[in-house]
């Protein structure tokens, strides 16, 4: 899996004109499933999300988690992160199909509310207007094949 976890001060995904989702303070979650990935890898990735520590403390430095700051996520399925671009027009063949994709997706959005998150999502396969103010920036790329 890959993700692109963003830490925003606020973030909404629109579909079809109507804002779907929206966070204030938390993680813009962009996550993709590989075809190789399962159950195990996905909630490994869903712990390491929640559990990074991003936000600044007292004395100004990253070390708190999202709990800790009462945040939120927002997650938008994007198989475009397993984009081959050798070419100048990507390829997404190295992303899951659906069957094995959605599961996932929605298995880590499970992950999450059980460690006691808001999640909000966009919808797998919808054409979405994500709209984010980042905050830092900090912006922290995840690939589980990468460890």
């Amino acid at each position: 899996m890959r993700a692109v976890v963003t830490r925003v001060s606020s973030a909404s995904v629109t579909i079809d004109g109507t804002v779907r989702g929206a966070i204030d303070q938390g993680y813009l979650v962009l996550l993709g499933v590989g075809p190789q990935d399962n159950e195990a890898v996905c909630d490994k990735l869903a712990e390491k999300i929640c559990n990074l520590r991003v936000f600044e403390d007292e004395n100004g430095k990253m070390n708190l988690n999202l709990e800790q700051v009462g945040g939120s996520l927002l997650v938008i399925s994007q198989f475009t992160l397993y984009a081959d671009t050798k070419s100048r027009r990507p390829g997404f063949t190295g992303a899951a199909k659906p069957d094995v994709a959605i599961p996932l997706y929605e298995r880590f959005l499970d992950q999450c509310r059980q460690k006691g998150f808001r999640v909000e999502h966009g919808e797998f396969g919808a054409d979405m207007k994500v709209a984010s103010v980042n905050d830092g920036p900090v912006t922290i790329l995840f690939d589980t094949e990468q460890g």
